[in-house]
């Protein structure tokens, strides 16, 4: 559901290469573990996992539905490592996680209940299980119970539930157990999956989303939803988009931020009740990423301050409270937070020193802290050494 990328797009990622340079944009300071600082995040409903710059990957929190991929079923209060492998990208569903290695292969695991892993199987895995024997995946956007990636050459592929139309197929098939091509088009430059809408740039600047649309959150204007890639308006200056429960936001080229859909909590950033098409939030032009979460979203600036909004009951706004916020609220006095960052009912950001800042809810152990106390503002995570 959560995108991963500098610039709030998840497929900027291209495998170990990419990798490096992410890792050298996130360690400018002194490491604030023992160990190597994490080059990427990601967050689920209840779990987290993050790739740290040495390319291992490690994960915490919920397990229910082996979500974290050591194996097991038992929660973890701190993070502890998925295997020996190397990997470039990742992204968490609601309760299950895709992830590219540094080779291009992609791999998921957790609850398959609609073939979200992407292994021909409705089955859960309780560890990584590649998908498919493909060796060219740039990067993948984990959802609700279905999944997208796009690969190096361009093409587009999504597998999972399909009820509303969210694989962009044209709603011919219900449940997709393998990765199924979208459409001819090979431009693809990202993609971002939500509970059950998908949206995705294409080289050209373009934006096109498709399926739920019941709050607006497809953009076009109307809530219907489409079975294939609806190009939202006419502008080629989207630079990033993020898919949220049921809403949307995304960056532009000239800095400006835009949001749509369901804004019942003010995820939008705006007051007032939904929104069918992009509406800008504030005047501001110096936005860099954006990432949406379930009703909440958070922002960077180019000063490199950290904005959040919309729902607050669990703190996850990061605000020190527990208020619901219509209007971009700044976490702290920071200038030092990046755009690499997961957004959900708990938020985990990282700062160019390479530290992993986490906030919100608590209840399974998903903020590393080794507790499942709820946080209000940022706590850095530490990993094992």
């Amino acid at each position: 559901m959560k995108t991963l990328s500098l610039t709030g797009s998840p497929a900027r990622i291209v495998l170990a290469a990419v990798l490096m340079m992410i890792g050298l944009g996130v360690t400018a300071g002194p490491a604030s573990a023992a160990a190597p600082a994490p080059a990427t995040v990601a967050a689920g409903y209840a779990h987290t996992c993050a790739i740290r710059t040495d390319a291992s990957l490690w994960c915490w929190g919920s397990n229910a539905s082996g979500q974290i991929g050591d194996g097991t079923a038992v929660n973890r209060t701190t993070p502890v490592r998925v295997g020996a492998a190397t990997w470039a990208g990742i992204d968490a569903g609601t309760s299950y996680t895709c992830a590219v290695r540094t080779d291009g292969t992609l791999w998921c695991w957790g609850s398959n209940t609609r073939g979200q892993l992407g292994d021909g199987s409705t089955v859960k895995r309780t560890a990584p299980v590649q998908v498919g024997t493909a060796t060219t995946w740039a990067s993948v956007s984990a959802g609700d119970s279905h999944t997208c990636g796009v690969r190096t050459d361009g093409t587009l592929w999504c597998w999972g539930f399909n009820r509303l139309g969210q694989l962009g197929d044209g709603a011919v098939v219900y449940v997709q157990t393998t990765p199924l091509r979208v459409g001819t088009a090979a431009t693809w430059a990202s993609v971002t999956t939500g509970f059950a809408h998908t949206c995705a740039t294409r080289t050209d600047g373009t934006l096109w989303c498709w399926g739920d649309s019941s709050s607006g959150q497809l953009g076009t204007g109307t809530p219907s939803y489409q079975t294939t890639p609806t190009q939202i308006g006419t502008a080629t200056s989207w630079a990033g988009v993020t898919a949220g429960y049921t809403f949307t936001c995304a960056t532009r080229t000239d800095g400006t931020l835009w949001c749509w859909g369901d804004n019942g909590y003010g995820q939008l950033g705006v007051t007032g009740s939904y929104q069918a098409a992009p509406i800008q939030v504030g005047a501001v032009t110096t936005w860099t990423g954006v990432r949406a979460g379930f009703d909440t979203a958070c922002a960077t600036r180019t000063d490199g301050s950290l904005w959040c909004w919309g729902n607050n009951a669990t703190g996850q706004i990061g605000d020190g409270t527990t208020t619901h916020r219509y209007a971009p609220t700044r976490v702290g006095t920071a200038t030092t937070w990046t755009s690499n960052a997961a957004t959900g009912y708990h938020n985990c950001v990282i700062r160019t020193d390479g530290g992993l800042w986490c906030w919100g809810n608590n209840a399974n152990a998903q903020l590393g802290d080794g507790t499942t106390t709820q946080r209000t503002a940022p706590q850095l995570v530490t990993f094992p050494a």
